[in-house]
């Protein structure tokens, strides 16, 4: 199976001080014991440092609070077994949107340790985006007090499609501007870490099957709605890619051949009737200014009878592609996530009755269409367990 896109190439480091250079060999250190407990011994040996090196950068960590030492024996000798605490391992998990960035840190714990989201101009560039993320990231390590040598990598969610042959960002991204750049080598440079960079859809349905309620689910479908409409998939326990990484391009299925043109350049696609785009065209006639996703369910849950009716609209379609999609995969569970997530039985209804609609019956019936349970937090949660996922750690 492809893995989520990550650089193949080396990437240089200039120790530049003896701090640095401490920072550096500790990561190495760190990494070793990803694979579970070594003696410093074993340590010496898999990283190429002095027994002197190991035990002073041990002895750091130890004082830190990101390792714990216990004697025993090896070869018949008295040693040191030393062992990562859950904070002594850090995924930084990154999710970029049209308007929005998040940034979170998690242990090897699936703890959260630290986050933050904040706004980010309509239409800005991926440098823009990446300087926000190597500041937002800094901030949040220096806050929470976590070295950068315990960042054993970074997860990164975009909202639309990676040519994984590539590392580029595909046509049809939510992020035009973003089009046609190498975002995996940007983030790298940037951010010095060992980047895996993977579609927000995919991210979110990751997310369910690690941090959220469906960890023993082994078929299950993430659709975001948002801005644009993606779709994630668990298959037989793993993320699902495809050939060249460009799967779940749910909302550019066709509902109406002879609809509205589509921003991919086809006509009646899903987005062109259920993405929050369209919901703020349609209900925003007549008001000030344009509504927010925020505004739609506040109206909804108000009983609003235009929302109410767009929402609906929107709900019919959706389930309507989801019943071809159930047809071919036959998934257990259906998490639906983005912005609307609060709209909950509002907008559920009517996915599940186009869902059984247009399903066969018995995959209609049998398939579990739920509500993401962790709101706008799924794509940058979802991009730490990729960290640690390729890291070889699975969560108990």
């Amino acid at each position: 199976m492809p893995s989520p896109t990550r650089s193949t190439r080396s990437r240089t480091k200039n120790p530049g001080s003896q701090s640095a250079l401490r920072h550096l060999n500790q990561q190495r250190i760190i990494e070793c014991l990803l694979a579970g407990p070594s003696t410093q011994a074993e340590l010496a040996r898999q990283t190429g440092l002095s027994t002197a090196t190991v035990s002073n950068i041990v002895k750091i960590m130890q004082d830190a609070g990101l390792a714990s030492t216990e004697p025993t024996t090896s070869s018949g000798r008295r040693a040191l077994n030393v062992r990562l605490n859950s904070n002594g391992a850090v995924a930084v998990g990154i999710d970029f949107g049209r308007r929005h960035l998040r940034v979170v840190l998690a242990s090897l714990s699936y703890h959260v340790i630290a986050e933050e989201s904040i706004l980010l101009p309509l239409g800005h560039h991926a440098e823009e985006g990446i300087v926000a993320a190597v500041g937002l990231l800094d901030r949040l390590l220096a806050g929470s007090g976590v070295e950068r040598s315990a960042v054993v990598g970074a997860g990164v969610g975009i909202p639309g499609p990676i040519d994984r042959r590539t590392g580029t960002v595909a046509q049809g991204a939510i992020l035009p501007e973003w089009v046609g750049i190498n975002i995996l080598q940007r983030l790298e440079d940037a951010l010095d870490l060992p980047v895996f960079v993977d579609n927000d859809a995919n991210l979110g349905a990751l997310s369910e099957v690690t941090w959220g309620p469906h960890t023993g689910i082994s078929n299950l479908m993430f659709l975001k709605i948002g801005s644009g409409i993606g779709a994630g998939l668990i298959l037989n326990g793993m993320p699902y890619y495809g050939n060249v990484g460009i799967t779940g391009e749910i909302g550019h299925a066709t509902i109406h051949e002879h609809g509205l043109i589509c921003r991919c350049g086809n006509r009646g696609c899903l987005e062109t009737i259920a993405s929050t785009t369209t919901m703020i065209e349609l209900l925003s006639r007549g008001e000030d200014k344009p509504i927010t996703p925020e505004d739609i369910v506040r109206k909804a849950v108000a009983r609003d009878s235009a929302t109410l009716r767009v929402v609906d609209d929107a709900g019919l379609a959706v389930g309507r592609a989801l019943g071809n999609v159930a047809n071919l995969i036959n998934p257990e569970v259906i998490v639906v996530g983005g912005p609307l997530a609060g709209l909950g039985e509002l907008l559920l209804d009517p996915i599940r009755r186009g869902l059984i609609r247009h399903a066969v019956p018995v995959i209609g019936e049998t398939t579990t269409l739920t509500m993401s349970s962790l709101g706008d937090r799924a794509e940058a949660l979802g991009a730490t367990a990729l960290v640690f996922q390729h890291a070889g750690i699975r969560r108990n």
